[in-house]
């Protein structure tokens, strides 16, 4: 696999086939579900459930990239790996 994980063992479905979204879900109910309830509607938790996804995928410190945002730390991967203009070609 790509990602260097190998195939869980057990039956497809069950959740060690699905250990990475089952933590993944773990953490969204532990920092964001639980403690703002009571919710009032579906919509609040849709609402609030996209800004929590947003605000993890951009903004939060990320302690295995220097303690800095994944987003920051793509545009400087981004920027630091720019394709070189072929040789003798001007723009």
């Amino acid at each position: 696999m790509e990602a260097g994980i190998d195939a869980s063992i057990g039956t497809v479905g069950d959740a060690l086939d699905n250990a990475l979204m089952e933590s993944q879900i773990g953490l969204c109910k532990t920092e964001l579900i639980k403690p703002r309830r009571p919710w009032h509607s579906l919509a609040d938790v849709e609402l609030s459930t996209a800004e929590w996804v947003d605000w993890f995928n951009s903004q939060r410190l990320h302690t295995a990239i220097g303690d800095i945002p994944p987003h920051e730390h793509e545009t400087n991967h981004y920027a630091q790996h720019q394709p070189q203009p072929a040789a003798g070609v001007s723009a």
